[in-house]
């Protein structure tokens, strides 16, 4: 039908991991814009209210490492976006056991505590859409990157249990799995890649980060969000249990 905003969210309720800086807040300003009210959750305080004062939400400044401060967020949430990361590379020999620790904390565990917080409400109203920020390293391995890739390989076969069981309650649980993105973490590591392999900023992006890729340019934030907000519309019910790649044809090779 003409007229009809199949991205209407009005009268929902979002929560946001990560959701004070890059692909995190760039959800959060998609989601609020189709309608849905925000809860944002981050470990950076200011950042975190600076977003929800943005959009009119809820800041929750948290670690998420921390399994009961997790336990203390809302429950009560139709949509579900668990976001939060980081990132620690090192060679296996070397890799701080502590790190890769906290790493699958923060990006498994989380997870799965808030998505078992999250499916009674959802349950309840017969209708939830949870979508996990996978990554292009949920679905391929790079060396140096043991905590991440075991990380969001996990968090792809807990999106689609989450599918399984919520399919009969209208619930839904998706993975989108970017490959470079254009935020801050990636574009401050530019010009101390460019001095370490002699080579121009823009040369970097084509020739080290995305050498694995078809399409040599990052992807915008707002794309990604983008598509997490599709995710959530009425004409996705039927799209669960799914990795939607957006790594500009990594994958396909």
């Amino acid at each position: 039908m003409s007229g009809v905003d199949h991205n209407d969210l009005g009268g929902r309720v979002a929560l946001v991991t990560g959701g004070a800086g890059g692909i995190g807040l760039a959800c959060v300003r998609a989601l609020a814009e189709a309608g849905a009210k925000v809860h944002v959750v981050d470990i950076d305080r200011d950042a975190a209210e600076r977003a929800a004062n943005e959009v009119g939400g809820w800041a929750h400044p948290v670690d998420l490492t921390d399994a009961e401060t997790v336990g203390k967020l809302p429950a009560e949430v139709d949509i579900l976006v668990n976001n939060a990361g980081f990132q620690h590379v090192a060679a296996l020999p070397d890799f701080p056991p502590e790190q890769f620790a906290r790493i699958q904390a923060l990006m498994v565990t989380a997870p799965f505590l808030l998505i078992r917080r999250t499916l009674p409400h959802m349950y309840a109203r017969g209708w939830g859409r949870i979508v996990n920020m996978s990554s292009v390293h949920g679905l391929r391995a790079s060396p140096f990157k043991v905590a991440y890739v075991t990380a969001k390989h996990a968090l792809e076969g807990l999106s689609k249990v989450a599918a399984l069981e919520g399919a009969e309650h209208g619930v839904t649980s998706n993975c989108v799995s970017p490959g470079y993105v254009r935020t801050a973490l990636i574009t401050g590591q530019l010009a101390a890649q460019a001095a370490e392999h002699g080579l121009e900023p823009d040369e970097v992006v084509a020739e080290v980060l995305l050498r694995r890729a078809a399409i040599k340019q990052l992807i915008d934030p707002a794309d990604v969000a983008a598509l997490v907000t599709w995710l959530c519309g009425r004409h996705s019910g039927h799209v669960t249990g799914a990795s939607l790649s957006m790594d500009g044809g990594w994958t396909a090779g």
